[in-house]
């Protein structure tokens, strides 16, 4: 199996393979105090003990398989909030250069995908949900009518730091109050609206092709101890209440850090313009940071194309 398009990797263990059971899993991480376990496991996160560190991993690596520390920058890690935010060595996850493609933000498996239809928004078989709902914001909504999108869950395993998804620069970032609903397949199926529920920010993004739009929303989940941006100077998470603007003109290369979760979960990539997916935007295929996931086409690619070389 190519290592551009891999499929989800199955458990390792009797005990992760019970914990996954649908119904099992839907009590155990939506039917308990969400907000209260997510405030907790967040300060247990950050004890600084190597040995209750090197405990915690070994717990989780019974649950996950994937989890790929041979990649970090460092693997000596003084508390598990360390691990989960972990750096990834140089030139661990390359950048496609092409003018005409938009990256992978993050490592992710592919969820729902396709076009905005009528301002609705697939979130899982049966299940959709509201593009202006989910950006808070109507006006927002109206520009990402007909635009192409794309859902990128991150595991908890996985590397949990984003990236700019093209060239560019971050206008705005949007701090919506919610819940901390589990964002797994099986929640998906069952929690309607379920991502404008949840936590979230809402990144505009500024490409440098004229016509063009991009929006990020990365959205919390249970046990996510908030999303950290590099243009702001405080963390985003559940001590703020409401609906908070933060005016940005923060510029970005492709492939340069945006934030990072303090653990796993979603973000929903909005493409407005031309754009067609590529063949590794499939569900249940795995994408890393800077592969190209999106192309520009068209007459009207051509001209902003044109227009972003003058």
């Amino acid at each position: 199996m190519s290592d551009l398009v891999e499929r989800e990797p199955g458990p390792r263990s009797a005990l992760a393979r019970l914990f996954l059971r649908e119904d099992l899993n839907f009590l155990l991480t939506n039917r308990i105090p969400r907000r209260a376990a997510t405030r907790a496991f967040a300060r247990f996160g950050r004890i600084r003990s190597r040995t209750l560190t090197r405990a915690s991993i070994a717990v989780w690596q019974a649950f996950a398989d994937d989890l790929r520390l041979d990649e970090a920058e460092r693997t000596d890690f003084v508390s598990l909030h360390e691990c989960f935010i972990r750096r990834l060595r140089p030139g661990m996850r390359p950048v496609d250069p092409s003018l005409d493609t938009v990256v992978s933000p993050c490592d992710a498996i592919v969820g729902a995908h396709g076009r905005v239809r009528d301002g609705q928004v697939i979130q899982a078989k049966g299940l959709a949900y509201g593009v202006d709902e989910l950006v808070a914001d109507p006006r927002l909504g109206a520009r990402l009518r007909d635009a192409y999108f794309v859902t990128l869950r991150l595991q908890s395993s996985m590397y949990h730091r984003f990236h700019a998804p093209a060239a560019g620069r971050v206008r705005a970032i949007t701090y919506v109050e919610g819940d901390t609903w589990n964002v797994n397949p099986i929640a998906l199926a069952r929690v309607e609206r379920l991502f404008c529920k949840n936590e979230r920010a809402v990144v505009e993004f500024e490409p440098r092709l004229p016509g063009c739009e991009l929006v990020l929303v990365p959205v919390a989940a249970i046990l996510v101890g908030g999303v950290r941006f590099e243009c702001l100077r405080e963390p985003l998470n559940l001590a703020h209440r409401g609906l908070t603007r933060f005016a940005c003109d923060a510029p970005y290369q492709k492939g340069d850090e945006i934030g990072r979760f303090e653990a796993g979960s979603t973000i929903v990539l909005f493409a407005q313009g031309p754009f067609e997916p590529l063949a590794r935007v499939s569900h249940n295929t795995i994408v890393r940071v800077g592969q190209p996931i999106l192309r520009f086409s068209g007459d009207l690619a051509q001209t902003a194309l044109q227009g972003a070389h003058e």
